[in-house]
């Protein structure tokens, strides 16, 4: 989306402005920078400022803010650490961003019930930091430090989600402030509960258009007692994808297993410093007993080698597996270093396992019908994958090609029973698609959208149109 995507925008009223103010001191801030950062993300959307950030410190002052704002029917956004990558953050009418990296407490650890209770801005490695010493972790894994109350509110997934799932299976609680400032809790610590609708999983992926996360309760799983993981080149794309297809249909328990095309091997090759084959390849981990880790990559070695894999180059310490890793999570860096100067499109898709290949293959024959540069990556494990496009700024019609080929690719997507978007959300970069994957129930989520927040104020602008 252009400029156009902008809405319409008061001034900020002084009324207001000063009532936050005496609440927040200092931590009020409308220095043009400052609210420049907090109105873009990682994404090529169009950035909006916010006409004031405030940094909160609590529930209460969120409550308290998120009151005063709706007195004066002025939007606000919640900002995490900015990692999103379709127009989440952007403040489209203006209005209040409020950041939550100061509301960054670990508050309890349960470690006998295997979940821990944070603060929205409580990041992912820090939380894993914490955890260090229990024998604990926490697997939710979208490569950026994103902050947990974003990940959250985008429905965040990564490289561990087809082994533990995304946040939409591993939140099980949270406090949220509504559009008028008050304050729920969305469920109980129980595993499982029958009472009531499920709050919990309609915050989880609202992109805060209808609350604003403050708190959260996340599962936990033990450390494995053993972790390798493995590289594997093939000769070509299809016979990746078809050893990604022919594990997950054989029911072997992999923690990770990601694709890369050529192109972007050998981008993190050149960024990454590695020696990998500039070819098709899959990134493997595994989890478990020491017996049942060799298992495992037995099992997937013999899948890969019928499709023509190489002998996988292992990486067993945890300084070859963070550096492996830490290689996977930089591809979108990575990519964009092919081309100095560019600037990334990142856009994604999920379908069916089955149709993994076929919605690739397609989507490769698009691609190499087109001039524009860019990179495949994906979480192949759970049929999402993902392209980076690697744009010159200064050539318009390099982004309107990208444009074109993406909106092929998500209406293959869905006329292939998937979705227009795997992990990376809707925000006001994908709002076009949601019609055509659904259909009628769009207008059950806008009902729902008025009923919790009649004055749209909550994230102005965002998944669905009012």
């Amino acid at each position: 989306m252009t400029a156009s995507a902008a809405l319409s925008h008061s001034p900020l009223d002084g009324s207001l402005f000063a009532s936050l103010r005496e609440l927040l001191g200092a931590r009020l801030s409308t220095a043009a920078a400052i609210c420049a950062q907090h109105g873009k993300d990682e994404s090529y959307h169009t950035p909006y400022s916010p006409d004031a950030v405030v940094f909160a410190h609590n529930t209460d002052e969120v409550s308290a803010i998120v009151k005063l704002c709706a007195e004066y029917k002025t939007p606000v956004i919640a900002f995490g650490a900015g990692t999103s990558l379709e127009g989440h953050v952007a403040a489209l009418a203006g209005g209040i961003c409020i950041d939550m990296s100061e509301m960054n407490r670990v508050l309890r650890v349960n470690a006998q019930d295997l979940d821990a209770i944070v603060e929205a801005g409580v990041t992912r490695k820090q939380l894993n930091e914490h955890l260090r010493d229990t024998g604990l972790f926490f697997p939710i894994d979208p490569g950026a430090d994103a902050s947990l109350g974003g990940m959250a509110a985008t429905r965040a997934s990564g490289t561990n989600a087809v082994r533990y799932g995304t946040m939409r299976e591993n939140v099980l609680t949270m406090t949220v402030v509504l559009a008028d400032g008050r304050v729920i809790r969305t469920a109980r610590r129980a595993r499982k509960s029958a009472a009531g609708y499920d709050l919990t999983r309609l915050f989880v992926g609202s992109e805060g258009t209808l609350g604003i996360i403050t708190e959260l309760t996340v599962r936990l799983y033990g450390i494995p007692e053993a972790i390798s993981a493995a590289v594997c080149a093939f000769p070509n794309l299809e016979g990746a994808v078809d050893t990604v297809i022919l594990t997950i249909q054989s029911g072997i328990p992999v923690a990770r297993i990601e694709l890369l095309d050529e192109i972007q091997m050998a981008a993190i090759n050149k960024y990454s410093k590695l020696d990998h084959q500039v070819a098709p390849t899959l990134f493997f981990e595994f989890h478990g007993t020491p017996g049942g880790v060799a298992e495992q990559a037995e099992m997937v070695k013999a899948i890969a080698g019928d499709y023509g894999g190489d002998d996988f180059r292992w990486a067993t310490t945890p300084e070859q597996r963070s550096k492996l890793w830490q290689a996977r999570h930089d591809a979108y860096y990575a990519a964009l270093a092919l081309r100095p100067g560019s600037k990334g499109l990142a856009t994604d898709v999920c379908v069916p396992i089955s149709r993994l290949a076929e919605c690739i293959g397609e989507t490769k024959r698009d691609l190499a019908a087109s001039s524009i540069p860019y990179a495949l990556v994906g979480h192949a494990g759970d049929g999402n994958f993902h392209l980076v496009f690697m744009l010159d700024p200064d050539r318009p019609e390099e982004l309107a090609e990208a444009n074109r080929l993406n909106e092929r690719m998500v209406n293959r997507a869905l006329a292939m029973e998937g979705t227009s978007t795997g992990e990376h959300g809707v925000g006001y970069g994908k709002m076009d698609f949601l019609i055509a994957e659904h259909g009628e129930a769009v207008s059950v989520m806008r009902k729902i959208k008025l009923a919790l927040d009649p004055d749209g104020i909550l994230n102005p602008g965002k998944i669905i149109r009012i």
